[in-house]
């Protein structure tokens, strides 16, 4: 006979197999398993009729859990009710096809059929769902499940407006976009003389001068008679003439472009180069102080792993507390060795190696270390240390969510080219920290690891090792959502400054 565990896992399996996206249908689940989850936590209704699997760590309020599940749920019930017969609006498939992660408030969708309905859900979002057939696209891509339109297709339909308030996911579009495509789109019955003037003007504004010429080459030789106008109020958020293969790229280079004269502002001048051994015993004097939790990381996931603890036995809600203590040992061990490894980047640093460098060649073995001691003592899997995560991870609390983790390889390549050809030490650390944490490369240990980037790339300046203080943890994460949904790096910016210059004044700890 099964025990309740098993029977738990069991019924977690069950529904798993049957969800898309960790979002099932109540009338595809037996009555029995959906009571039983529902009861202990792992399952939650979005609206009537549809569940989405969980954890039962959420807690009440929390928005992470929406986040989370906002995508799966909007493609498992797009699906449902019309199809392959919809496509998003094409403002918000230009939002997924150029790389934008944020939850909108309300996701318009075209469908071929049925009226015009608003489906409310979860955290003050929403379905706006309106029939058109005849501008549902013939041909769609996917993006977060959902169906979009193509590239070329969203840029010609897009209203003007889009070009001024969403300036950077329309740069980076006509970044990634190829002029012929566009061509295509504008000399068919999509076409219209309004947007071809946008779109040569609109090249033309990102310094982008042969893909303008070239189409209006294109449109003048099938006698289309358009003025070219340019669309945008601003000027360039990125270097003339860029262009770039990867949308989340594009947007992390924007975001660079953008926050880099308010950090070297703000941000005090580099005292100079430290004398060594001084600088060393310092760090090494004020350990104790630096013992600053992760930010808090919450995947929300039903993943096999779990399943198969729960059946084993190896995991309880109820007494999941109950092996704290090792964790919390674990994680303390991990934290020296991995400081202790930083020691050794600093050495190299302060004796005049480039810090952006280092900190990206020695990263793998930071997060070895922090991790390590968890995986011998069987707290985590062996495959914990791999190294970039393999699923999404979601930030509790958080409305930022992290790019999907096929992009994180080439995001960490060229934020650590940005770095490298910054000349400020100061905005190295403001922005090498803050956007280490705006990709979050690793399941766990973000925060840590971002913290030792700061750190090093401080010392490189001559800046005093930073405590970032756990009783400022609000202000902290405040400020780095105002910098990851706001995209405004201001508070981040004073923030670190007010805790160098507090941490300056630490004392050692008495022995």
């Amino acid at each position: 006979m099964a025990t309740p565990q098993q029977a738990l896992a069991s019924a977690l399996q069950r529904v798993r197999d049957r969800s898309t996206g960790e979002v099932v249908r109540g009338p595809e689940i037996s009555r029995p398993d959906r009571l039983l989850l529902v009861k202990r936590g792992f399952l939650v209704e979005i609206i009537k009729g549809w569940y989405a699997l969980t954890t039962p760590q959420a807690e009440p309020g929390d928005t992470t859990f929406w986040h989370a599940h906002f995508w799966g749920f909007s493609s498992a019930y797009l699906r449902y009710r019309f199809g392959t017969g919809y496509s998003l609006s094409a403002e918000h498939s230009l939002d997924l096809l150029t790389g934008n992660t944020q939850t909108p408030a309300q996701l318009i969708v075209i469908a071929g059929q049925g009226g015009t309905s608003t489906l409310k859900l979860p955290n003050q979002t929403s379905l706006l769902i309106y029939a058109d057939r005849k501008n549902v696209p013939k041909q769609t891509e996917l993006r977060q499940g959902v169906q979009v339109m193509p590239l070329a297709l969203a840029l010609v339909r897009v209203s003007p407006t889009f070009f001024r308030h969403s300036a950077t996911n329309a740069e980076i579009a006509l970044r990634l976009v190829r002029p012929d495509d566009l061509s295509r789109g504008l000399l068919g019955a999509e076409g219209s003389l309004a947007a071809a003037g946008r779109m040569v003007g609109g090249f033309r504004h990102c310094g982008l001068t042969d893909q303008a010429d070239r189409l209006a080459s294109d449109l003048d030789a099938a006698g289309l008679e358009f003025t070219e106008t340019n669309p945008f109020a601003a000027p360039p958020q990125l270097p003339v003439g860029m262009l770039f293969t990867s949308p989340y790229v594009g947007r992390l280079k924007a975001l660079w472009q953008r926050m880099r004269p308010t950090a070297h502002e703000l941000f005090p001048a580099p005292p100079g180069p430290p004398q060594r051994d001084a600088y060393l015993s310092r760090v090494a004097e004020i350990y104790t102080h630096d013992a600053y939790h992760s930010l808090s990381i919450e995947g929300y996931q039903v993943t096999p792993e779990l399943i198969g603890r729960i059946a084993a036995g190896e995991w309880n809600p109820e007494t999941a507390g109950s092996d704290q203590n090792q964790v919390n040992a674990m994680a303390a061990k991990g934290y020296h060795a991995t400081f202790q490894a930083v020691l050794d980047s600093l050495r190299e640093i302060l004796g005049g190696q480039p810090a952006p460098g280092v900190a990206n060649r020695d990263m793998p073995g930071w997060y070895r270390a922090l991790f390590s001691p968890s995986v011998q003592a069987g707290l985590l899997p062996a495959y914990a240390l791999a190294g970039h995560r393999n699923r999404p991870v979601f930030i509790r609390g958080s409305e930022h969510v992290p790019p999907p983790h096929e992009a994180v390889p080439e995001l960490l390549d060229t934020l650590f080219e940005l770095l490298a050809a910054e000349p400020s030490a100061g905005v190295q650390a403001v922005l090498g920290h803050f956007l280490f944490v705006y990709i979050h490369p690793y399941s766990d240990g973000n925060g840590r690891l971002g913290r030792f980037v700061l750190n090093t790339l401080l010392a490189s300046g001559g800046y005093p090792w930073t405590v970032i203080r756990v009783e400022h943890r609000k202000a902290y994460m405040a400020a780095l959502e105002n910098a990851s949904v706001r995209h405004d790096i201001g508070d981040f910016t004073r923030f670190v400054a007010a805790e160098m210059a507090a941490s300056a004044e630490l004392k050692a700890p008495k022995k």
